[in-house]
């Protein structure tokens, strides 16, 4: 095997990563704020919000990410009559799809919460919203929090699928890269061991969250 291909191409690979990095950051902050109002409402009592909620959650679920993405990229312009970056539209398509897996990791995370939390909570006079704010949803997060990582690092693998639509991340440069050198295969392991580095530091940076956050209860 030859990578010598990497002198000359090292920087497409840099800029491929922090693509790669972008995407994922933002899927996910934006994902958990989606996920929580997802959550939230097929918690509800509320029909029409818990409907609207499981329906999404079901349909974004049971479609491939392949589609949706297709669907934003090309309904996005068509809807508003505006052109949008390929990488907005990335984040959008990763981040409608995410927002359905971590809505039912927070749910999870809400009914595992002691019922007893919510009660007392309510006896000392908090509304509903007070508790769920300040009592619920921190306890939830901290049981979600591995679920949550685990999440965070399927986006970043599943976040390849956005080279079809020409943005520069990882798997899009190692296709280029391909295309320029005519080898094959070295460019695509180049790419395996990025995005393996990537998640490997993310791993273990969350084993270190979850270690400190058992120590301080």
């Amino acid at each position: 095997m030859d990578f010598g291909f990497l002198t000359k191409y090292y920087g497409m690979y840099l800029t491929g990563a922090r693509n790669t990095l972008l995407l994922a950051f933002f899927t996910v902050l934006l994902g958990v704020f989606f996920g929580v109002a997802l959550a939230l409402m097929r918690l509800s009592k509320n029909p029409i919000l818990k409907g609207f909620a499981a329906s999404y959650i079901e349909f974004i679920r049971g479609t491939p990410l392949l589609v949706q993405l297709l669907i934003i990229y090309y309904g996005l312009p068509h809807l508003t009559g505006m052109r949008f970056p390929d990488l907005f539209a990335g984040i959008v398509a990763l981040t409608f799809n995410s927002a359905a897996y971590i809505a039912e990791i927070i749910r999870a995370g809400i009914m595992s919460v002691d019922k007893g939390q919510m009660e007392a909570a309510r006896s000392l006079g908090m509304p509903h919203s007070m508790a769920m704010k300040h009592i619920i949803i921190p306890q939830a997060f901290k049981n979600i929090l591995p679920a949550l990582g685990n999440e965070f690092i399927v986006v970043i693998k599943e976040s390849a699928i956005v080279s079809i639509i020409g943005i520069s991340d990882i798997m899009r440069t190692a296709t280029i890269v391909r295309g320029n050198t005519y080898r094959p295969f070295e460019p695509l392991i180049v790419a395996a061991v990025m995005y393996f580095m990537i998640t490997f530091t993310l791993s273990n940076l969350m084993r270190m969250m979850e270690r400190r956050l058992r120590a301080s209860d």
